[in-house]
């Protein structure tokens, strides 16, 4: 695996270098410490499989460099390292693109289930972000996984989606613009639109983050409930 870490505080780096590596002996892990620098890497190695990417960079603000990385490397999964847990940094973060957001208040234990959560094609949410959603709560910092790539059947007959209309959420979940979620389903960027739309309205909202953010609910929801009558059964 070929991770790219984006940070230009050396201890950050070293300890996320440590993280990394855990993942198995063929890792390689580049470090940037700059946006210049990172530029350079996916230049290098556009193949990469995911980037870690702090907010704050010397060079250049985080936001615009995910934006960038986004736009020239659509393939490559970003997750954002913060030490900001503002749901705002959050929602921004996921509106442009990144498929996870990590604190780094968060113990390593947590940064390694996020990392595999994205790497299997899933998407992660800090826990704020998901209570504040719900209740506008303002709960301490945390980080919990979220949707994956496909949508659970009970999710599906729950919202009365049609078949194509789950295969969109997906993509959805995964962060894809709609150009990728069309060319991935061999549909028209308006056929997608169309179902991006009656997406949002059955989960009650008005964007693609805010979907996002109600269908992890739900998935939680789910398995807290699923656990609960387990442990009536035991």
């Amino acid at each position: 695996m070929n991770v790219l870490l984006v940070d230009d505080h050396p201890l950050i780096l070293a300890a996320l270098r440590a993280v990394s590596a855990s993942f198995g002996n063929d890792d390689r892990v580049a470090c940037a410490e700059s946006a210049a620098q990172a530029r350079e890497r996916l230049r290098e190695q556009p193949d990469l499989d995911l980037v870690l990417l702090d907010l704050m960079l010397g060079d250049a603000h985080g936001f615009d460099l995910l934006t960038e990385m986004r736009r020239d490397h659509p393939g490559v999964p970003v997750v954002v390292l913060s030490a900001s847990a503002s749901k705002a940094d959050v929602l921004q973060s996921l509106d442009l693109g990144a498929m996870g957001y990590v604190t780094k208040r968060s113990s390593n234990e947590a940064l390694v289930a996020a990392l595999r959560t994205v790497l299997s094609g899933g998407l992660h949410i800090p826990t704020p972000l998901i209570s504040q959603a719900e209740e506008g709560s303002t709960a301490s910092a945390g980080d919990a996984p979220g949707g994956g790539q496909r949508v659970p059947p009970s999710l599906i007959e729950r919202l009365g989606l049609t078949a194509r209309q789950a295969d969109v959420l997906a993509g959805i979940l995964r962060g894809l613009p709609n150009k990728l979620i069309a060319r991935e389903l061999g549909l028209s960027t308006e056929t997608v639109k169309v179902h991006v739309a009656s997406v949002l309205r059955a989960l009650k909202v008005s964007t693609r983050t805010q979907a996002i953010v109600v269908v992890t609910q739900m998935q939680q929801e789910q398995l807290a409930s699923f656990s609960w009558r387990r442990g009536r059964r035991g």
